[in-house]
């Protein structure tokens, strides 16, 4: 059965704003897709524990793969995956009150994390950088039947019968002529370090293969290897999200080389815990200091549950403390936020007191 509809947004124009005005973070786009599949493996972990879900696990990943001569990226993983209304639901109904009021809100938005933040665009960031995306879905739900979505960047989509044969979502991305700079494993591997480097699940990153495994599956449905994975590129348990009873000093040192790998070892560090009034963890670490007090700032890097969000963090962290290195993790600081729009959320007020 094939169906074809209409993304309900109420302005048409809403993919060209999308190309143009994001196009300074275009890079942002793998960040969006490989949380929204880490989402969805955190999501069949919870409901496994809850007993809502009583089939296999198996072995949680996400894995981010491209395919150089094919022009695509793809991003899969083995979470909870989606039925057809499911699709239609989450990905074609954009909830924007209205052209007139969006380009209002648009013209004060100052770079692409707000915009992505406040219109919660983060899986049609990929049409930053493609011209067609699809996906492929099967939900973990019983006899739930496989479902692929396709959008070539205009308000029009095509959702049919799918391919999938695991529980899991796969989103492919046809890379247009401008981005093609995102085609080069270097590149990618670069975006995967910057953001994804201590996502809580295995992240997997290698190339795309075109050889079919065993010919056809009992359904006659072809068979392909998936990725040939280099290896995996994330420490899914950073030293910020253990106890620091659990730590010794050289865990701590260990970790400051592969912040700063080129740095002298720090003189002292702290490990934060807060649980109110907000929710906050860390490791701050005080530097040595050179003779001539040549501070180094923009050493703190801030993430949201394991995700990176920014390495400016002055309206976070007080001046004076400004000199020091680590890392800062607050789940009550949204992940779309942008260091544009961090003044104005409560939160970080609270943090900096």
């Amino acid at each position: 059965m094939q169906e074809k509809g209409t993304i309900s947004i109420h302005t048409e124009n809403i993919f060209p704003i999308i190309k143009k005005f994001l196009y300074s973070d275009t890079e942002i786009f793998l960040r969006e897709l490989v949380s929204n599949a880490v989402d969805a493996t955190q999501k069949i972990k919870r409901l496994a524990a809850l007993g809502q879900y009583n089939g296999e696990l198996g072995d949680l990943r996400v894995e981010v793969a491209f395919d150089e001569k094919k022009k695509t990226i793809t991003i899969s993983d083995n979470g909870i995956g989606m039925t057809a209304d499911e699709i239609k639901k989450y990905i074609n109904q954009i909830a924007f009150s209205g052209a007139t009021e969006f380009m209002e809100k648009f013209k004060e938005a100052k770079d692409a994390n707000e915009i992505i933040g406040r219109f919660g665009l983060g899986f049609y960031s990929a049409f930053m950088v493609a011209d067609k995306v699809e996906i492929e879905s099967l939900s973990y739900q019983e006899g739930a039947e496989p479902a692929h979505w396709v959008c070539d960047g205009s308000t029009e989509f095509e959702i049919s019968e799918g391919s999938l044969a695991e529980r899991g979502t796969e989103i492919t991305l046809h890379i247009n002529a401008e981005s093609e700079e995102f085609l080069d494993k270097h590149r990618l591997q670069q975006i995967l370090d910057k953001y994804c480097k201590f996502l809580p699940v295995p992240i997997k990153f290698g190339t795309k293969t075109d050889s079919v495994e065993d010919g056809v599956d009992e359904e006659g449905k072809t068979k392909y290897k998936s990725v040939e994975v280099d290896n995996i590129i994330n420490d899914t348990n950073p030293i910020w999200t253990k106890a620091p009873s659990e730590l010794k000093d050289e865990d701590y040192l260990n970790f400051y080389k592969q912040l700063y790998p080129f740095s002298e070892d720090p003189l002292f560090w702290i490990h934060l815990n807060v649980d109110y009034p907000f929710n906050l963890t860390g490791v701050l670490y005080f530097p040595k200091l050179k003779n001539d007090f040549e501070v180094q700032k923009n050493k703190i890097k801030l993430f949201s549950r394991q995700v990176f969000i920014t390495d400016e963090v002055k309206d976070i962290v007080p001046e004076f403390l400004m000199l020091l290195h680590g890392v800062i993790d607050s789940p009550d600081i949204p992940l779309n936020v942008s260091r544009c729009f961090l003044l104005g959320f409560s939160n970080v007020k609270k943090i900096n007191s």
